[in-house]
């Protein structure tokens, strides 16, 4: 048992910091009441949170190369402590907001530090099994916090999501620094600071503009704004790091075909597979009148196998070609959200959810260990965090990008069916569904023509899952079959084996 102790320390902090993208999905409408505040100005509780682990990531994932994987984990660990604290203190919409992005720098602490950990923790098929098993706990992770998040709001009050993280903090705080080995950092090396800062104006800037589209329009002068800073920024990012001596992104990297497919992959799972998670939580509870508990447990079929999923794979992972389990996986999760758009009608309940999510969980199960390992491996241990933070940005922009993109096709698609409906004051209608003020819409219309405006919002809510569901398929789809042909596994395949120095505790 001594020997898993590693594991657990980082399956911990994973958990938690992988569990806070979701557990505060079900619980918008109670914090909404208690700050005062809108619902769609506290989707930023969401969007503060997933922006600042996504920015960040690549460029502390190359920090922890140079100053140590075990020292930064731990800070990070105690970043998202107390930030946790301050969130579940708040007494306002700005502070929470706030402490949530100061989680989210501390998340991508303990994110990009993962598999590296792992790696200098286990060898041979002990390796493969810890990453499976990583892999299954974070594959879980995004479909439970809606399911914790339901329960700690019904039972408690939505200020438990948050401190339920300090006792798992210090727990975790305790195990790294007793189970981790000392820190081997790379040397002759400095940071790039120059290209931290360039990508994340890049990518703060582009996940901003996305974001900002719902509200103004895609076309508006700010948006457009946002968008060259994105562009203008990336591309000097590109060009500091062709030059640089010390660059936090090898950009050599792509002209593996294999590492581009793996790349790929990683900006697409979560969009594919998590992302309509937000708006199927709104249809639940605004309109099927689901308590945020009940909510969160419709996504125990996607927890569920991709947990089983993950297992299984991390037990054969020296055994099946990456090539098959990311592509594969993928088609798997676009497969799972098609499947919803012929499920979901105007008349459907939450069972409607059952096989699209289950098919979903398996794609997620096989995919997400064998991204880390696949990505670690084809650069090798010295590097090692430069991967880890490269994917896992990726995830997480796709993550925060997919959020708003498919928001903006629920909302845009539910105001759409109303007016085709010719639906009395569709556009707000449609705002207010999108939003999840559609209970409250129904509550205040008059008794006479409740029935017929609950069967619109019922139609408008079915025809914009739909949407959602349908870009959300096809993007998944489309990932798994560049990452089926990309991907090269003399490339990855051969690199899982490479054995970075042994610690002595192993």
């Amino acid at each position: 048992m001594r020997k898993w102790l590693p594991l657990l320390a980082v399956c911990l902090g994973s958990f938690m910091l992988l569990i806070d993208v979701t557990i505060v999905n079900v619980a918008l409408p109670d914090m909404s009441l208690a700050l005062h505040s809108t619902f769609a100005s506290l989707q930023w509780v969401i969007d503060a949170y997933a922006l600042a682990l996504a920015v960040v990531l690549l460029g502390v994932g190359a920090l922890a190369d140079l100053t140590g994987h075990r020292r930064v984990y731990l800070g990070g660990l105690v970043a998202f402590a107390l930030a946790s604290a301050v969130c579940g203190a708040a007494p306002n919409p700005g502070t929470l907001i706030t402490a949530r992005a100061v989680q989210g720098l501390g998340g991508a602490a303990m994110f990009a530090t993962a598999f590296p950990l792992l790696n200098a923790s286990y060898q041979g098929r002990d390796r493969g099994t810890a990453y499976g098993v990583w892999g299954a706990v974070s594959g879980a992770a995004a479909a439970v916090g809606p399911v914790l998040g339901g329960l700690l709001t019904e039972a408690a009050d939505w200020r438990w999501i948050f401190y339920v993280n300090i006792p798992i903090s210090v727990a975790a705080v305790w195990l790294a620094a007793k189970a981790l080995a000392a820190d081997r950092p790379t040397p002759g090396r400095r940071p790039d600071w120059t290209g931290t800062v360039l990508f994340t104006v890049a990518a703060s800037a582009l996940v901003l503009a996305v974001i900002s589209a719902q509200e103004h329009g895609w076309t508006s002068g700010a948006v457009l704004g946002l968008f060259a800073l994105a562009v203008v920024a990336f591309l000097v990012f590109l060009v500091v790091q062709a030059r640089s001596r010390h660059a936090m992104l090898d950009l050599s990297l792509f002209r593996s075909r294999s590492f581009t497919g793996i790349m790929i992959a990683s900006l697409t799972v979560n969009v594919a597979a998590f992302a309509m998670l937000a708006y199927t939580s709104i249809w639940l509870q605004s309109l099927l009148g689901l308590t945020p508990l009940e909510a969160g447990l419709t996504g125990l079929p996607l927890s569920g196998a991709s947990f089983c999923t993950s297992l299984v794979v991390g037990r054969f992972l020296h055994g099946v070609r990456p090539q098959l389990l990311i592509g594969g996986g993928m088609v798997l999760i676009g497969a799972g959200a098609l499947a919803e758009t012929l499920l979901i009608g105007a008349g459907s309940d939450w069972t409607a959810l059952i096989v699209g999510y289950a098919v979903i969980g398996v794609g997620v199960g096989a995919t997400l260990p064998t991204l880390g390992s696949s990505a670690t491996a084809a650069v090798g241990w010295q590097r090692a965090g430069m991967a880890a933070g490269a994917t896992n940005s990726a995830r997480q922009l796709g993550h925060a990008i997919g959020i708003a993109v498919l928001g903006s096709v629920f909302a845009s698609s539910s105001a759409a069916w109303l007016t085709d409906h010719r639906v009395r004051g569709a556009a707000a209608l449609g705002r207010a569904l999108s939003g999840g003020g559609a209970g409250h819409v129904l509550a205040a219309s008059p008794a006479a023509g409740r029935a017929q405006l609950a069967d619109a919002l019922h139609g408008a809510a079915a025809h914009a899952l739909r949407a959602g569901f349908t870009v959300a398929g096809a993007v998944g789809l489309l990932a798994g079959v560049l990452a089926l042909i990309l991907m090269r596994p003399e490339r990855v395949a051969p690199a899982v084996e490479e054995q970075p120095p042994v610690p002595a505790h192993a």
